[in-house]
């Protein structure tokens, strides 16, 4: 397989930022105007609970196994068959079925009641978003496929067809009639859900088709010379086993094995699955403590809701899709059983040093955040939504402390990503039951906090537990690489210059804050660009490479 990893990785990690960044301005947009059309509550109901509900089902059904198949896929190629793999990613199917019941049942029983006025339409929607997430792991296998083979673009166009179509039909429905907001809202789920399954399958019938005619012209005396596109799609793809779409089924591909299931990869999914389970508490612990204790009335959830996307942006468009393409990398570079030193020192100097170039990326955009977060939460959320929306300075303090969180965040996915991409199966169930110490002391400081300090709590808590989680994998980290003398956590001490220049501009801004808002926001975008010049000054050596790769990138 001549497929350039690293590359694709790139890509793939720049054009989800791209994605993103698309995706959540028209979040946004969706949002301010159900705020302002339709009110806070039913924005809590759909953006807190039945979000909750979808983020639980398919991370529960599908996370564990698609980590699982990516780690055999590039490190027992030769004792796990791709038929084996497609029957394990078709698993997800039956599982999420499964968690269906008893998540409705509690989402609709258990959680805290919604106004009567709109308990239909919440009844309704609960089932649709499960609904919808058993519809799209139909296309599990196919999204799997893809990722190992690079479809990178096809991702890319695909996530922004779903969010298209969902968005249109929830705003047309609203547009009509604003009282018919949480239908809209599952009805929309449902729809792109079907635009993922359909869009998956006919690119893949479609690819199938025109790969079989181009090997067939190539094993012709007389070879047609490729067209560009032909190259594209077909090029360094000696290895696709596909031959037909209904492969992609369970039980259908020829496995030369001859086991449905592979063992191995059974006993990693396993530990995968006790790991995930955990991650989701901590991922979604505050949304879990505010639908199972009413903490926070709806309208306050929405409140959090807003201000905690805002905070999360950098981590939504940047660190996200930098984290999967790295752990993508890392599990494709690094052998999960085999020491380092018996590895080739190529490629581990290689992780190395992509490790430490992200480690100082990442932890620099959080710097930035946490710096110009604390002079410009109270200009941001003002012109998001309004005056009656900053009133009693909650969304401000909310979001000065999320910057602190932001910062956590971008080292914690760096760092435990590559723990988890390199964790052999036994690290990682010995991980499982620290992990259980952290998601217990996350909701009972959720709890805790939040009595104390109100939602800001939900942060402290959040923030204690990322620098839990950083010490660990910064540990496991610095041992594994300490015999070979190299340390890639230096990547997370600031240069000198750029360090003195966050400082003085979050100074300055900090200043100039009770200025005009023009005069604030100018300072700030000035005091930024200076930040950013110090920044591409002290690792110029980060930027050339980083020029290099996108020039490639771009003409590739």
């Amino acid at each position: 397989m001549a497929r350039n990893v690293l590359e694709s990785s790139l890509l793939g990690a720049g054009f989800s930022i791209i994605f993103q960044i698309l995706c959540r301005i028209l979040t946004f947009g969706i949002n301010a105007y159900i705020v302002r059309n339709v009110g806070r509550e039913v924005l809590g109901i759909m953006n807190v609970r039945l979000l909750l509900l979808e983020s639980t089902l398919l991370f529960l059904s599908r996370e564990a196994i698609n980590r699982a198949a990516l780690s055999a896929n590039s490190q027992q190629r030769d004792r796990c068959s791709w038929a084996q793999l497609i029957n394990q990613m078709w698993l997800t199917v039956p599982i999420c079925a499964v968690l269906c019941g008893p998540c409705l049942y509690i989402w609709l029983n258990w959680l805290s009641t919604v106004d009567a006025i709109y308990s239909s339409q919440y009844e309704f929607a609960c089932y649709a978003v499960a609904l919808s997430c058993v519809l799209e792991l139909f296309a599990e296998s196919t999204v799997f496929v893809a990722q190992v083979f690079c479809f990178v673009k096809l991702k890319i166009l695909l996530n922004t067809l779903h969010i298209f179509v969902r968005s249109a039909i929830f705003l047309w429905i609203v547009i009509g009639d604003r009282s018919a907001a949480i239908t809209a809202f599952g009805i929309a789920q449902l729809a792109s859900a079907v635009t993922i399954v359909v869009g998956q399958f006919g690119f893949f019938y479609f690819y199938i088709g025109r790969f079989n005619d181009y090997k067939m012209q190539q094993a012709r005396k007389k070879q047609p010379t490729p067209t560009s596109w032909e190259l594209t799609l077909f090029e360094h793809m000696d290895d696709f086993p596909f031959t037909r779409l209904t492969e992609f089924l369970p039980g259908v591909m020829f496995d030369p094995i001859g086991k449905f299931f592979n063992r191995e990869l059974q006993t990693l999914t396993v530990s995968f699955i006790k790991q995930g389970v955990l991650k989701q508490i901590l991922t979604e612990g505050e949304k879990y403590v505010m639908s199972v204790s009413p903490v926070l009335s709806f309208g306050e959830q929405a409140t959090y809701d807003v201000v905690n996307n805002l905070g999360s942006m950098a981590a939504r468009f940047i660190f996200r899709p930098i984290e999967d393409s790295s752990y993508f990398y890392f599990t494709q570079t690094i052998s999960r059983d085999t020491r380092l030193a018996k590895q080739p020192q190529d490629q581990v100097r290689q992780a190395s040093s992509v490790l430490n170039n992200l480690l100082l990326g990442v932890s620099s955009i959080g710097m930035l955040a946490f710096t110009f977060g604390q002079s410009y939460s109270y200009p941001v959320l003002l012109l998001y939504g309004g005056p009656d929306f900053v009133a009693g300075g909650l969304p401000q303090s909310l979001l000065q402390w999320h910057c602190l969180a932001i910062y956590l965040l971008s080292v914690n996915g760096i760092s435990e990503g590559y723990m988890f991409a390199t964790n052999t199966s036994r690290d990682i169930d010995k991980y499982n039951y620290l992990m259980a110490i952290f998601s217990v002391s996350f909701l009972v400081l959720s709890y805790i906090l939040t009595g104390v300090f109100g939602p800001v709590g939900f942060i402290f808590a959040n923030c204690i537990n990322m620098l839990g989680r950083i010490l660990y994998s910064t540990y496991y980290i610095r041992q594994q690489y300490q015999p070979l003398s190299l340390n890639p956590l230096l990547g997370l001490k600031p240069a000198k210059l750029f360090g003195g220049t966050l400082i003085l501009s979050g100074l300055v801004c900090y200043w100039y804050q009770s200025a005009a808002l023009v005069t604030h926001l100018g300072i700030g975008l000035i005091a930024g660009l200076v930040c950013l010049l110090a920044w591409a000054l002290a690792h110029r050596d980060l930027v050339r490479l980083a020029w290099r790769y996108g020039r490639r990138i771009k003409i590739d």
